[in-house]
């Protein structure tokens, strides 16, 4: 069996070498198909909530915005930290969910307010 595929192989050069060239073609395009990411996404599932109020100290943004952004983000579930900083005139919460919570829920969530 094995001496007919070589014996073809050799009386015909001209189908075996277009054959080949077909399947270089093809393995290159499938290459650049390929749904491979260089470098995997390998943060975590956080969301920011960036408030800015111009002319307030830092201990007023800490006090009127970060501190009530917090509590009310310490609400929602499968939380594992929430994060802050006040700046002059600036406050940033970060809240970071678990691995497995989809990162559309998240910023859904985190935009609700509380009444």
């Amino acid at each position: 069996m094995l001496d007919k595929i070589i014996r073809f192989s050799i009386d015909n050069k001209i189908i075996i070498g277009l054959l080949t060239v077909a399947l270089i073609i093809w393995g290159g395009y499938s290459v650049t198909q390929l749904p491979i990411d260089a470098v995997p996404d390998i943060t975590n599932n956080q969301v920011q909530i960036i408030t800015s109020a111009p002319s307030q100290s830092a201990q007023d943004i800490e006090r009127l915005v970060t501190f009530p952004v917090e509590q009310a983000m310490a609400t929602i579930p499968d939380i594992e930290e929430v994060r802050s900083f006040s700046r002059f005139g600036l406050s940033v919460v970060t809240v970071v969910f678990e691995d497995d919570i989809d990162v559309y829920w998240a910023q859904a969530t985190s935009k609700r307010t509380p009444e």
